[in-house]
């Protein structure tokens, strides 16, 4: 295994505080020092005028593998990922047939060894099949090595149910990722419900339909002491409740994607396809209130929810097509030039939703610089610019509500585990 000497960037640690234009030093895939001089003997990676950060994590992935391997496959989507500046991404179960057993956890940490390029961290289903009625085997999914728990897709509508979950996640102290929807409210919509889906003629989906779900999974995870974490975050009301449930000592986490914390509802008037998804993109008071919640704190991650689709699926009118749009390429340079660009976040505090975070929320050995963790990285340039063009990424799909898009700031060079396995999308 090589060993490399990461020259002069300004390294930024969230785990540890650190911030300072300084050297990195990997020694057998780990991190042995930072601001050491320069040894003879290792492969320089000129990080000068650069950011060097700990490996980026996506806690929100579809890679569509079993059963969907022409909209993205474990390895294309690793490849992708790796190409957007992301050493780690987390997977979600619903697959064809779902992650939902021992086996199909080790298939997917197996696909993704095979093609070492990101590291793939199993989220495995909550229930057998998705289907919210019977909890899968939630301490052998943990055996093969499942990070965390989600129905993602679907939401698990008994409440009994989804109170088990949580008792029996727990156990093992992991989190349960919610998927919040009331699909007796929401079951017909394809947007956001209100003045804009009038005006378009298209049926809504009402705002409650995810709060009350978000209302009701705080509420359980209070009564279980156990890790709720409220998946793509939408409306300002769902910021407000997992705010309040913070301040009293409620263990509940969420995250928010780069399209619902830059687009709205208006972009419906195109009725492209490509902006279509679930939850859908809602109003501008909506996305407001989702970048307070991420200036304050409330919303603790950052995630792409990279959803792929074929051309073919996707290019039918609007009410016909499926929810879902890609991510993985675009969501760090979506972040840098939208949200660190126009003073959401600092750079420091986009870089901890993107690392640290991901990494505490999902109890893995990722997200730090320190001395002795694991070497990923990721060096990004904070300057080039750069214009969204989904048919050069290596996604299998192209469903991007940002093509077209000049954006400022990218990935250069990712490692995984001290080993370099992309030059980024510059």
């Amino acid at each position: 295994m090589s060993s490399y000497l990461i020259m002069g960037g300004r390294v930024i640690d969230p785990a540890s505080g650190f911030d300072a234009v300084t050297n990195v030093l990997i020694e057998d895939g780990k991190v042995k020092t930072l601001g050491s001089a320069s040894p003879r003997g290792y492969q320089v990676i000129d990080a000068r005028g650069k950011v060097v950060a700990p490996g980026l994590i996506d806690m929100h992935t579809h890679l569509r593998e079993p059963g969907k391997e022409d909209e993205e496959t474990i390895a294309s989507g690793a490849a992708a990922a790796v190409a957007g500046g992301f050493a780690s991404v987390a997977s979600m179960p619903n697959t064809d047939p779902p992650i939902d057993n021992e086996a199909m956890v080790e298939f997917i940490y197996l696909q993704a060894k095979r093609c070492g390029k990101a590291n793939v961290f199993a989220i495995a289903a909550a229930t057998k099949g998705r289907k919210g009625e019977e909890l899968s085997e939630i301490g052998q999914l943990v055996r093969g090595g499942a990070v965390a728990f989600s129905d993602d897709g679907n939401s698990i509508a008994n409440a009994d149910v989804m109170r088990r979950v949580l008792q029996y996640a727990g156990m093992f102290d992991k989190a349960v990722i919610s998927h919040c929807e009331d699909r007796n409210l929401s079951r017909d919509g394809v947007m956001n419900e209100g003045y804009m889906s009038t005006v378009l003629g298209l049926p809504g989906m009402p705002a409650i339909a995810e709060e009350t779900m978000v209302h009701r999974d705080i509420m359980l995870a209070a009564a279980t002491g156990s890790k709720v974490h409220i998946a793509h975050v939408s409306t300002a009301v769902s910021v407000e409740l997992v705010r309040r449930a913070k301040e009293k000592g409620i263990r509940v986490t969420t995250e928010a994607t780069p399209h619902h914390l830059v687009l709205d509802e208006t972009a419906l008037r195109t009725f492209d396809p490509n902006f279509k998804m679930s939850p859908p993109l809602r109003t501008k008071k909506d996305v407001e209130a989702l970048r307070r919640g991420l200036t304050d704190g409330t919303i603790d991650a950052i995630a792409s929810d990279h959803a792929p689709h074929s051309s073919e699926e996707k290019d039918v009118e609007f009410s016909a097509a499926p929810f879902g749009v890609i991510g993985l390429e675009t969501t760090l340079p979506i972040v840098l030039t939208e949200l660190v660009g126009k003073n959401v976040l600092s750079l420091n505090e986009a870089v901890a939703r993107l690392t640290l975070n991901p990494a505490r929320i999902l109890g893995i050995p990722r997200g730090t610089l320190s001395a002795g963790a694991v070497a990923d990285v990721t060096v990004i340039d904070l300057d080039k610019e750069i214009e969204i063009d989904p048919s050069r990424f290596i996604s299998k799909s192209r469903n991007c509500p940002f093509a077209g898009r000049k954006l400022r700031g990218c990935a250069t060079v990712v490692l995984v585990g001290g080993r370099i396995v992309s030059g980024g999308n510059g």
